[in-house]
């Protein structure tokens, strides 16, 4: 097992890493831009290293200065969290010129996975079900135009490189398909450096539902049920529950099976997710996530496991501690995103917390790093704190989360906790009856 565990991150996730390490023995390095000197996680670990100034460009992205920390602290192994390096395939490679250990999937996998219509055709070939579209990168207008009248509209244009909602282009009939090709191009070039895009069906009302699998690296993999993810904001997920409403046990067993056994095909090693749209009792690959989820929690919850554990047993050499048979759903989880933005317009809202009281309770987990006087600075992602409860129903759990959300207490900046607390209120949240675009239309009609 490693004696010293350098954590690549920030904010909260950083400081689950550190729990997680601390837990089996293992001391923490912690690095931070200048921005983030008096961070929780700083705080914490065993020993901190500034790697640079706020930008994340010139810090949290900066590899030579991270590589540096772990030769100066003594680091055996590098745990990237999610977001920042966690699915660069050059950075992994750089850890492992190095002689050191990157706590996820090998290179090799992270950059099959990253390209999107790689990723397509690989889980086609390995039995994943694929949504209908492009064999490939569509690379002239006149084929996108061919393409999209076989599959039928409406159509979507995708950036091979995407993520984020960054380079994706809604097709609704043949008068569209022109612009949304064009703009979709040109917004992948300037996000991404890569202007090749795909086109899929769209869906009109799917779900966005994910598996959780987890994979030992030697053709051993397990799945732990689904999460559904289907209340996203501009292509952004806000609240997160397992298991989804939408999904009987017979189906989970099936899907789960499914993609347990295509990333064991390919030798998979650690936490990745296989994301699905979800529609009339049919699943379609979008991608996979070859890292830890933000919403791995709810996940956590229902199997009593410690995912970050896991990842790190596993990337030490040793076996993974649970099997399929031993892995059963109880209860339901839900975790709702809490950003420090302004309602309605859902503005950044970074600035000093005068006062930080976290829920708490039976059935009730608060993950966040911030502190009464701590500065939410403005360089970075606007998540602050994931409140994630747990109880042996999903009615339960709904008035679980309710009671948590009123204990819940950030003075000094705006936050999204009020909209959790309308949204718990409407009859389709309470009866699990949503998909993809029910958020959007909620808070158009709201405004």
């Amino acid at each position: 097992m490693f004696k010293k565990v350098l954590i690549a991150n920030r904010g909260e996730i950083a400081l689950r890493i550190h729990r997680a390490c601390k837990e089996m023995g293992i001391q923490t390095v912690a690095i931070h831009s200048t921005a983030d000197s008096n961070a929780m996680h700083v705080r914490m670990a065993d020993e901190s290293v500034c790697i640079g100034p706020p930008p994340a460009a010139t810090s949290y992205l900066l590899m030579p200065a991270i590589i540096a920390a772990c030769e100066i602290t003594g680091a055996e192994a590098i745990h990237p969290g999610y977001g920042f390096l966690s699915e660069n395939a050059k950075f992994v490679q750089i850890c492992e010129d190095h002689g050191l250990t990157f706590i996820g999937p090998s290179s090799e996998h992270i950059r099959l996975m990253g390209d999107k219509i790689t990723a397509k055709e690989t889980m086609r070939t390995l039995g994943v079900p694929c949504v209908p579209g492009s064999d490939g990168a569509v690379p002239t207008l006149e084929e996108a135009r061919r393409i999209a009248g076989e599959i039928g509209y409406p159509v979507i244009v995708k950036a091979t490189a995407g993520g984020g909602g960054r380079g994706m282009k809604l097709a609704r009939s043949e008068a569209d398909i022109d612009g949304a090709f064009q703009t979709a191009r040109a917004e992948a070039k300037a996000a991404f450096g890569n202007d090749e895009v795909y086109l899929e069906k769209y869906l009109g009302a799917p779900r966005h539902i994910e598996v959780q699998i987890f994979g030992d690296g030697k053709g051993k993999a397990v799945h732990l049920g689904e999460r559904d993810c289907s209340l996203q904001r501009r292509h952004q997920k806000v609240m997160e529950e397992a298991p989804s409403p939408a999904i009987d046990a017979r189906t989970r067993v099936r899907i789960g099976r499914i993609c347990a056994d295509a990333v064991a095909k390919i030798g998979y090693a650690g936490a990745g997710t296989i994301e699905f749209l979800y529609e009339k009792g049919e699943f379609y690959f979008i991608e996979m996530n070859t890292r830890l989820q933000v919403e791995h929690p709810v996940t956590e919850a229902i199997y009593d496991v410690d995912l970050v554990q896991e990842q790190i047993r596993v990337a030490a050499g040793l076996p993974m501690s649970f099997s399929q048979a031993d892995l059963e759903p109880s209860g339901h989880a839900i975790e709702c995103r809490i950003n420090a933005e302004r309602l309605p317009q859902f503005q950044p809202s970074p600035g000093r917390v005068d006062t930080y009281y976290a829920p708490g309770g039976l059935g009730v987990r608060m993950d966040s790093a911030i502190y009464g006087g701590y500065v939410i600075p403005p360089y970075y992602d606007s998540l602050i704190g994931k409140l994630i409860v747990h109880a042996r129903t999903r009615p339960l759990a709904l008035a679980r989360l309710r009671r948590a959300l009123s204990e819940l207490v950030v003075d000094g900046v705006d936050t999204t906790t009020p909209l959790f607390d309308a949204l718990l209120d409407e009859p389709d949240i309470q009866k699990g009856d949503y998909n993809i675009h029910w958020l959007e239309k909620w808070l158009a009609e709201e405004r």
